[in-house]
């Protein structure tokens, strides 16, 4: 069911956070959202040229040159903040492996020393075959992967450092996609980088269902977990729905009609040039370690968050694809943030179909 979005509360008011990879797509979706919520926000940027030239006057953020790699730096900016979102990435993924952990390290310490929340949102990488297709909060985390075994290893090191002096939120999503998310599978698997679309490709085999998870969805749904901080425990975990593409044409259909050309060519992702691709681009390696989550129906359970907040903010899924490919500059003539007024923005998305753990997945 669908309904119109109502004011935002000043529910954050009086609150500091820090939100680290404000300038990356996920990062500046929660910065956002915590800005229009009354929180005051602060990003963290590695030089004046990365952050928007409007500054907070536009956006909400004050801006902080410093570098997550640096404890000083992370320290210094979070001093006296609630909350720390950790939504950073080394620069175009280099060296993702031998920098991700040091980075979390500093700002688990900067949370550990402000008795602040740490907001991460996860992955599905943390898991592997043994969990699918279903995938609840309390399942093991066995990773097929270099990526996904780090990914086990950051989440481990948070829930330790819950008995340190810092609160945690883990809020688990699909595939994300959004109007100014360029580093994901939508932007630069589904679609070429910087070209018109003259073709979509199609990572997955044919009739295997995929998880997609729209960013001003995903930001939406942290900001309700986070007006509930009373409620919500030192150590707590959601898994988010999104949009699930039960046959994985789903997607590919609603970019063809975005665009306006339902017949546009699709193509099967060619996987042997991902790999060959990732041999001096950092980025294609990542996407092409991931093949295997496009082998196999793979979903996140989301009933523990409906039942916590009754609902799951849910933008249909043509206008969240119109708005991206708008922001992505695929789409002239529409505004870049991808925005278009008097529409519906979230609806609430109850999963009627979803009540054992095969229902839904073909």
């Amino acid at each position: 069911m669908a309904g119109q979005a109502t004011g935002i509360q000043a529910t954050g008011a009086g609150r500091t956070a820090l939100v680290l990879g404000a300038t990356g797509g996920i990062g500046g979706e929660m910065a956002r959202a915590l800005a229009a919520r009354g929180w005051t926000v602060r990003g963290l940027r590695r030089k004046l040229a990365e952050a928007p030239r409007s500054g907070k006057g536009a956006d909400g953020i004050d801006w902080i040159v410093g570098d997550a790699m640096n404890a000083a730096d992370v320290r210094t900016a979070a001093e006296g903040a609630a909350l720390i979102v950790h939504a950073v990435n080394p620069p175009g993924y280099r060296d993702w492996d031998r920098l991700v952990l040091p980075m979390l390290d500093n700002g688990i310490a900067a949370a550990c020393a402000n008795h602040a929340r740490i907001l991460l949102p996860g992955t599905v990488y943390n898991y592997g075959p043994d969990v699918f297709p279903l995938i609840p909060e309390t399942a093991a985390q066995n990773p097929l992967t270099r990526k996904g075994a780090i990914r086990v290893e950051m989440e481990r090191r948070l829930h330790r450092a819950v008995g340190q002096g810092a609160k945690l939120l883990i809020l688990r999503c699909g595939d994300f996609f959004g109007p100014r998310a360029g580093n994901n599978w939508f932007s630069q698997g589904l679609l070429t980088p910087g070209k018109p679309p003259t073709r979509i490709n199609q990572p997955g085999r044919p009739g295997v269902g995929h998880q997609w998870a729209y960013l001003p969805d995903v930001a939406e749904t942290a900001m309700r977990l986070l007006d509930r901080e009373a409620e919500l425990g030192d150590d707590a975990m959601f898994h988010m729905d999104g949009h699930w593409d039960a046959d994985g044409g789903g997607m590919v259909a609603a970019i063809a009609r975005a665009l306006g050309e339902p017949g546009l060519p699709v193509r099967r992702m060619p996987w042997w040039l991902l790999r060959l691709g990732g041999l001096a681009v950092p980025l294609l390696r990542e996407l092409s370690e991931m093949r295997y989550l496009w082998q196999r129906p793979v979903r996140l359970d989301n009933r523990r968050l409906l039942a916590f907040l009754g609902e799951e903010p849910h933008t249909p899924l043509d206008l969240a694809v119109r708005r991206s490919l708008a922001g992505l500059g695929h789409l002239p003539g529409q505004p870049a943030d991808g925005s278009e007024p008097n529409r519906i923005l979230f609806g609430s998305h109850r999963h009627q179909d979803q009540p054992s753990d095969q229902v839904g997945f073909g």
